[in-house]
Order: structure tokens, then sequence, then C-alpha cells
């Protein structure tokens, strides 16, 4: 392999993140200079950030040597996939493993559109302060360097489950609903933020039970500009009585306050009209980045639609998926579907693979997301908001005044699935998990260390942290409280999804 590697940096496509990240990515990247000069290599840098897709295109595509992605914060697909697809040169995403910038969910999003695309890529990341002295680091990019890639252990994971004959049945007769009437997935947008890898389109899709209608989201200014003030004055004093807590006002919030509660309730209301009249059954929001300067966030009415206790509410939950991922809408409705079979409450939680950490000999992980996570998580009682917060979203990102939806996640046993492209197919990861408590001083380290404003679950899925970033397709993950596991795996199966399951060996 050549001994000139070229380092570029994955870019977020608004500046302000890439101002915001620019110490880190410089020190990451510094780090990793000394590492390949170590393993006597070496390396050039790629200038600047990518942070649209021509700028991958014109930067990396004449680029024939080895190259290394730097993926410190959150950074599109494409600013990486448009470069390189169709070239065959040795491909490394690198992360530091760290909470305070999400670089590793970058890394996480970045490779799963690789992989949908069926571009080679390798992975590498650390949670040392000194790169090069991290010898499983170090051995991993020697590997890559000599040989163009880095193989990762796979025995936590299998391609089969066993399926006993009750789980049996039920994914069958779920299987049997959506074979009479298909799921329809109503997109709100397209999928966010380069997430080209949570996109499957109407020609997966329908091999598997499910269909896709798009609405542009400009329907939501129009559709919004006739919903009543009395539903929304009604939305307002019906989530006040029913618990949640708004941070109005609050330090470095001053703008946020009752007004930009009801725009956002305002577009709940649009969306809720917009399912009803196409009778969807799960949605996906786009969002990020086409309604930024022009309505607030979407997360408070994400998170209202993912909980049974809501506005106008026919009693359940509605799934819908922030940033429009359909390889977390698919699982949710799935799991919601096995739930209410199994007589289980139907709440599914979206989340963000975001950071982690050791706790009582076990890796925990940090699974927080701006929107889509509902309020039975927060307190378990379908009829209550109670343990919701309300915080204004960033400002640095998020313009336009809004609250999130957010709140701390109770223990509890749990199922977790994902969808994603591969080799042309739809393949569907499962595990067990378990939701845990963390003591209150490292529960708010970690929570602040991250995005306090956010809702957590620190949870640990039931397989190594190596594992999961090793092999894992996604920046995403969808949870649900209660064992379904072998339903899901059943029902993946009945639909036709390859299964894949990741757990630890006993």
């Amino acid at each position: 392999m050549s001994r000139k590697i070229a380092l570029f940096w994955p870019g977020d496509g608004r500046a302000r993140p890439n101002e915001l990240a620019l110490p880190s990515v410089r020190a990451a990247t510094a780090q990793m200079e000394r590492a390949l000069a170590k393993l006597g290599r070496e390396p050039y840098r790629v200038e600047g950030f990518l942070s649209k897709p021509h700028h991958a295109i014109e930067k990396l595509g004449p680029i024939q040597d080895p190259m290394i992605g730097i993926c410190v914060h959150w950074c599109y697909g494409p600013h990486t996939t448009d470069g390189v697809v169709g070239k065959d040169n040795p491909l490394l995403l690198a992360s530091n493993f760290s909470g305070e910038w999400p670089g590793l969910v970058g890394l996480l999003n970045t490779g799963a559109c690789l992989e949908s695309l069926e571009r080679p890529f390798s992975r590498i990341w650390t949670d040392a302060s000194d790169w090069s002295a991290d010898a499983a680091f170090m051995a991993r990019l020697e590997e890559w360097c000599t040989t163009g890639r880095i193989g990762y252990p796979e025995d936590e994971i299998s391609l089969h489950a066993p399926i006993g004959p009750e789980a049996a049945r039920r994914a069958a007769a779920v299987a049997r609903g959506l074979r009479a009437r298909r799921a329809l997935l109503l997109m709100l947008g397209d999928t966010s933020m380069g997430m080209i890898n949570g996109y499957f389109g109407p020609r997966l899709l329908a091999r598997h039970g499910f269909a896709e209608h798009k609405i542009d989201q400009a329907w939501l200014l129009d559709r919004g500009r006739g919903i009543a003030e009395e539903r929304i004055a009604a939305a307002l004093a019906f989530v006040k009585d029913k618990g949640v807590t708004f941070h109005w006002g609050e330090e470095g919030a001053a703008d946020f306050d009752e007004h930009a509660t009801r725009e956002q309730l305002r577009d709940y209301l649009a969306v809720l009209d917009l399912i009803k009249e196409e009778h969807a059954d799960c949605a996906g929001w786009q969002y990020q980045l086409g309604l930024i300067p022009l309505r607030p966030p979407s997360d408070f009415a994400e998170g209202l639609l993912n909980s049974a206790c809501r506005p106008e509410s026919d009693g359940e939950p509605f799934i819908c998926a922030t940033e429009a991922d359909q390889g977390n809408a698919v699982p949710m409705e799935l799991l919601k579907r096995l739930l209410k079979e199994k007589g289980l409450h139907p709440a599914v939680m979206f989340h963000d693979v975001r950071w982690g950490g050791a706790h009582e000999g076990r890796f925990v992980w940090v699974l927080l997301n701006s929107g889509s996570c509902g309020a039975y998580a927060f307190n378990h009682d379908p009829d209550t908001l109670r343990g919701v917060h309300s915080f204004r979203q960033p400002a640095e990102y998020f313009p336009i005044p809004g609250g999130t939806f957010s709140g701390e996640s109770l223990p509890g046993r749990v199922t977790w699935a994902r969808a994603y492209l591969k080799g042309g197919v739809l393949w569907m990861d499962i595990g067990r998990g378990e939701v845990v408590a963390l003591p209150a001083e490292k529960r708010d380290a970690w929570w602040n260390g991250t995005n306090r404003q956010w809702p957590l679950m620190a949870a640990d899925l039931g397989v190594s942290r190596d594992t999961i970033m090793a092999h894992y397709l996604s920046n995403h993950v969808a949870v649900a409280y209660g064992d379904v596991f072998e339903e899901m795996a059943a029902l993946s199966l009945e639909l036709g999804f390859r299964l894949r399951v990741l757990a630890r060996k006993e």
C-alpha cells in the first residue's frame, strides 16, 4: 500500500457546527498524523471541511492514495460517499470516542452510507488521550496500512435466533395483518442531513410489507395556517395538565416561551391532520434542514406522536421516526405491532447511539436523540406526560426557538432493532438489552457531557461496545420496553428481511 495517505475532514452541511468542531478535528488529525508517522507513513491533509457533496467529488475524487476520514462531529454521509464511490483505494473512517462531540455517531452513519452503496471501507476508534499510546488502536492502524483493511471479530454476531412456538404465532398474526393491508409510511420530506443509508424507497419497502407516501414539508406551512387557535390552546392546556415541565425563559433560552410551544403544537396538529387524511400507519419527519429557518424544531411534536398520552389521541402511540429515517421507522412499527400482540404497551423509542462508558462492570451506552422518544420511557404510565421536560433546542443549531421532549428513561428490559441496506437487500439487526439507572453524579456527568436538553437512555445493548463500533450499520436504534426478541426475529424472517443477531456469548 502507498506510504502516502490522504487525511480529510467529513463535515456538517452547516458552517457553525464545523466552526465549533474545528479545534477537535485539528487535535484529532494531529493525533492521527503522529500515529501514522510512527508506522513510517507520510500523511497529508485535504484542505478544509467537506461540507457539500461537490466538495467530496472535487477533492476526494482525484485522490488515488489511501484515505482516512477524521470524524469528530456529526458529518453528512454524501460528504464522503460522493467522492469515493466507484474507487477502490483503501478507505478508513477514524473517530475519537467522545461524548462531547458526536464523532462516533458521524462515523456510524457514514459507514452505513458507504455500505449501502457497496463501497468497501474500514473503521477505527480510540478513547485514548494519546492515540499512538493505544496498543490496540496502533495494531489495527498498522493492519490497515499494510493490508488496506481492518478485520474485527464476529463472534457476537449470528444469523439466526431461537424462536418458540408462541413467539412464532404472534409474529405470524402481525405478518397476516401486514399482508392484508401493508403499512403506509408517510414521509414528511426526505431523510435528514445526508442519511442516505436511512432511505429504502418503495422498491425495497414493497417487498417487506410497507408502502411509502411522500409529502413535501412545504405542506406544513400551508396546513399550519389553517389550524384553529382554539385547537392549539386546547393542546397546550392538555400537555400542561398531563405533566410536561416547560423550561421557558431560563438562562440561555430567553426567546423560548409559550408562543414557541404553541407553534410546535400547530405543527403537531397539522401533521396529525395529514396522518388522518392519508390513513397513514407511521411517519418519518425530516424537519432538518429544510424548515430550520421557517419553523420551530419538530422534536416536541414528534415526542407527542410517539406517546399514547397526547392531544387528540386515538389511545396509542403513533410511530414517528425523526429525520425521516426509514431504517428506524420500519422496526419501530413492527415492534409496536408485536408489543400490542403480546399485550404490552406499544411505545417504541428512537435514539442515537451517541456515546457510553463503563458502569458496574459492563459497558452502558448513552442513547440520546433530540426527537422521537415518547413519554412512556420516562414514566411507564400511558396516561400521563409526567417526567417530560421541554428545553430550548440549542440556538447554535436551531435559530427559531422551540422545545425538546426530554426526560430520563426508566430502567427495564428492552428489545432493540434496526433495518439497513447491505448488498442490495434489507437486513434487520436485533438484540436484547437493559436500560439501567445510573447514580445521579454519573448520570449528570454523562448527560451534561453530551446534550442535556435531549432525552437520555442509559442502556446495555447486550453486546460489546467494540462489536457495535465495528459492525453496526447506523447511528440510530429503535428500542422497546419488554421482551419481544423472539417475535421480532420471527417477524423479520416472515417478512423477508435478512436477520442478524447481536449478543454477547454466554
